[in-house]
């Protein structure tokens, strides 16, 4: 069954980008350390968690603001996050120009872009790429999982994971491991 996850690095104190992200700082300042478990501090175990997040995506769905940091040269290249795998690009405008094919935007909404990612994903799963994203996903009651990676430093600025969620949302906690550079948690979202 296609699930839908949020699945994001994350500081101790809530931030998943820093202050002034960019198209030349995507992550913002000081928030390149949230990625440390991917790529400085990465053992082979938080090598086995990225590859099998990877292995599991059937579809990407982010909005324009992580489609306009990321995409192409300095970015994620020829392709999306997770290479060839499907992109959905909430927007309201469609940008102009020309960009790979595995980008499609949707100017309808999350819920739409839920609807065809999954529709693509076959057996995997739908991961949300950015904060914006999984708020939205939340409140539409279209959130099946949150996957927080949160690393060992308080960032004191940024973009938040949930910020201003409306309500109270109740959680059950699927998974829990700790790496030198991350403890891994993995929550269902309880409806």
């Amino acid at each position: 069954m296609t699930r839908v996850i949020s699945d994001m690095s994350m500081s101790l104190d809530g931030y998943v980008n820093g202050p002034g992200d960019s198209r030349v700082n995507p992550w913002g300042t000081g928030a390149e350390v949230l990625h440390d478990w991917i790529f400085a501090k990465k053992t082979d175990r938080d090598g086995e968690i990225l590859q099998g997040l990877v292995d599991r995506t059937g579809a990407v769905i982010m909005g324009r603001r992580s489609f306009d940091t990321n995409e192409g040269d300095g970015g994620w290249g020829d392709g999306g996050p997770v290479g060839d795998t499907p992109v959905f690009v909430v927007t309201h405008e469609v940008p102009t120009g020309s960009y790979p094919s595995v980008f499609t935007f949707v100017t309808d909404g999350v819920r739409s872009a839920i609807a065809q990612a999954k529709a693509v994903a076959g057996d995997k799963n739908v991961h949300l790429h950015g904060a914006t994203t999984a708020q939205q996903a939340l409140a539409l009651g279209l959130l099946d999982e949150i996957n927080v990676h949160i690393v060992p430093v308080l960032l004191d600025g940024g973009i938040r994971l949930f910020e201003h969620l409306g309500g109270q949302y109740t959680l059950e906690r699927l998974h829990a491991e700790t790496t030198p550079g991350a403890t891994h948690l993995r929550f269902r979202v309880v409806r």
